[in-house]
């Protein structure tokens, strides 16, 4: 008998003896470590609760101040929406692990997972287009009213679709592989993208001893969202590649639960940075017309 047990953005197949009269849960084959697990599922909660209603609140800003928007707010609206989807899923995620022995329902898991897999992709596109706006003023100017960033994130979506229609079905082999070189190379290109940012604005403005107010607030901001990024992605990225080097028993139950939970709960993180950012910006709008 051959059961999948799906997780965040990894596909694993445990076999099990042909004369079984019984299924167990995922819950039940990680029984010798359920510390990490439960952590996982308490973690997923906290997400839900946390990033449905501020990424709920990312777009109702986003629309409200549609003539005042930058250039990639429409980026980042199609990643609250992407999380929200996500957002959802926990209660059939602990029902399935901890209770359900039944396959069915881990297609519907499957297809959220995939959603959520293609998320760097999104997160990639609004690096970019920072990267241009501070790297490449002049060409990012002459780019800036055209449609060619909401032709970009249909392109996302329809990978993405096709991403997780591909990881629904759950018996592709090999279909790990895709997400470690997707996670791998969105990574290496926001970090890169960042870097280059912060580099453009600590050495801009020669002769000055220190950075201009408005640098240093974006110094800061892209300091935070480059630490951020490593923190939800960089576990993954570091220890599925070597995947082979652990025991199938701790990946399974340890390590795959670690990497998946902290990126899993960018959902929550990446929206509230945003909601600061503004906060942050309406404060210092307020500051100024006050002075």
């Amino acid at each position: 008998m051959e059961v999948s047990y799906i997780n965040s953005s990894l596909l694993f197949i445990s076999h099990r003896p042909i004369n079984s009269t019984f299924e167990l849960t995922v819950y039940d084959t990680c029984r010798t470590m359920p510390a990490v697990l439960i952590c996982y599922l308490g973690l997923q909660f906290i997400n839900m609760f946390l990033g449905i209603p501020t990424n709920l609140m990312v777009l109702w800003l986003i629309h409200r101040n549609k003539g005042d928007s930058c250039t990639s707010d429409i980026f980042i609206s199609h990643l609250a929406i992407s999380d929200v989807l996500f957002c959802l899923i926990p209660p059939l995620e602990l029902a399935n692990i901890v209770f359900l022995t039944t396959s069915s329902t881990w297609y519907v898991l499957r297809f959220f997972y995939g959603i959520k897999d293609s998320s760097p992709l999104l997160l990639s596109c609004i690096c970019l287009d920072r990267y241009m706006a501070v790297v490449h003023p002049i060409t990012f100017t002459e780019l800036k009213d055209r449609n060619h960033r909401a032709i970009l994130a249909m392109i996302v979506w329809v990978i993405t679709l096709a991403y997780a229609a591909a990881k629904c079905v759950g018996n592709i082999v090999n279909f790990e592989k895709v997400f470690t070189g997707m996670i791998l190379t969105a990574f290496a290109f926001m970090v890169f993208c960042n870097i280059s940012i912060l580099w453009v604005l600590k050495h801009s403005g020669p002769g000055r001893d220190e950075m201009h107010p408005v640098k240093k607030r974006a110094f800061k901001m892209v300091l935070i969202i480059l630490a951020i990024i490593v923190f939800n992605y960089f576990p993954p990225v570091a220890l599925f590649p070597f995947q082979d080097y652990f025991s199938p028993d701790v990946f399974r139950c340890y390590i795959h639960y670690v990497a998946f939970g902290l990126m899993d709960f960018s959902s929550s993180i990446q929206p509230m940075l945003y909601l600061s950012k503004v906060k942050l910006n309406c404060c210092h709008r307020g500051n100024t017309e006050i002075q």
